[in-house]
């Protein structure tokens, strides 16, 4: 009864168009940029940010989030497969051959935004809290696609269940259902992206600097914290461990996205570019800090 109301998963993680064959996941991985950069359009014009600034930050991302997550993988999950032979190492730079990891990519993304705001952020009225505050929106729907291009891949899955939307991933060999946590995984993103833009579009003159990126870490690494017990081990030595790889690397972005609440709450510095025009008609000099008459 319980395999009759599987959902049973035999989806190609390819397709061909044009005689060109494509991977779901490096669209949705792609998609994810994409759907940023215009997100960021929106973010600087309304904050008066020079939108020439755009195609600099797209190009930072890029590097910085596939590099990171390259890496992490390859020191926090598989460290003896890439750093014990040559063959290995230099397989590090070919990430089409292994696999990704989040809490890499988040890591790298904090240097490369810390390097983006220091070379572009004093002229332009943004600091690295700021900046942040407004890539964590994007990076929620990024997120979402990427674990939907997991699905295609038939990875990353959970355990046995008996619910009735369990899947049966055919293409692993599996005969059984199995938690789609993929799916979870993306639903929570894609709810707690929407919340974020939420507070942003009707919020943004009451927040402080700090708070967004502070709850998307709250929300992001709380809720794969918790999916992944019911997620099966990504690499042997996790066999027997209380906690996997995954939780053990969520903890501190739970911890973090705590203290930098805080860290609004006490510095209670506006969540808007210092060229933001308010409603109240002033402007912010980001020069020199001083506000002026302005139109709204």
């Amino acid at each position: 009864m319980t395999d009759l109301l599987a959902i049973h998963w035999d989806v190609s993680p390819t397709f061909q168009f044009l005689g060109i064959t494509f991977r779901f996941y490096s669209l949705l991985f792609v998609s994810g940029f994409i759907v940023g950069w215009y997100i960021f359009k929106r973010f600087f014009i309304r904050e008066r940010v020079s939108v020439k600034l755009l195609d600099p930050l797209l190009i930072t991302l890029l590097v910085g989030t596939i590099l990171g997550a390259r890496l992490g993988h390859c020191i926090f999950y598989e460290p003896a497969d890439y750093f014990t032979s040559w063959k290995g190492f230099l397989e590090i730079f070919m990430p089409w051959k292994g696999g990704l990891a989040s809490h890499g990519g988040t890591i790298a993304l904090f240097i490369a935004m810390w390097w983006y705001a220091r070379k572009y952020g004093p002229k332009n009225g943004f600091d690295f809290i700021w900046l942040l505050d407004h890539l964590c929106i994007p990076v929620s729907f990024a997120a979402m696609a990427i674990r939907l291009g997991n699905l295609f891949n038939s990875e990353i899955y959970g355990g046995e269940t008996g619910l009735p939307w369990g899947f049966v991933f055919s293409r692993c060999g599996e005969t059984l259902p199995k938690h789609p946590t993929q799916i979870y995984e993306a639903l929570c993103y894609l709810l707690l992206g929407l919340v974020l833009m939420w507070l942003y579009r009707k919020r943004l003159e009451k927040l402080y600097r700090g708070c967004l990126i502070g709850l998307f870490f709250i929300g992001c690494f709380g809720s794969r914290f918790l999916i992944e017990f019911i997620k099966n081990d990504q690499v042997d030595f996790e066999a027997g461990m209380a906690l996997n790889m995954g939780q053990l690397l969520s903890i501190p972005f739970i911890l973090l996205g705590v203290g930098l609440l805080i860290y609004a709450w006490k510095t209670r510095k506006p969540a808007y570019s210092d060229n933001y025009v308010a409603s109240e008609g002033m402007i912010i000099d980001s020069k020199n800090l001083s506000a002026k008459k302005g139109q709204k």
